[in-house]
């Protein structure tokens, strides 16, 4: 399939709202998939350094 402008190509034969959401939606739910984990991992680190200087302190 070709496209004559960048304006068919971003209509898709009208297809265009399914096709770029459908990208748009794949990519959220990688970039959410990347970022959950460094999240997580962040807010452990932090609470895991809390804990520490409560244990220091008494």
């Amino acid at each position: 399939m070709s496209f004559a402008t960048l304006g068919e190509f971003l209509a898709m034969g009208h297809h265009g709202l399914y096709v770029w959401s459908a990208y748009g939606i794949c990519l959220v739910v990688l970039a959410l998939n990347v970022a959950a984990p460094l999240l997580a991992r962040r807010r452990y680190l932090q609470e895991e350094a809390r804990r520490l200087r409560r244990e220091n302190n008494q």
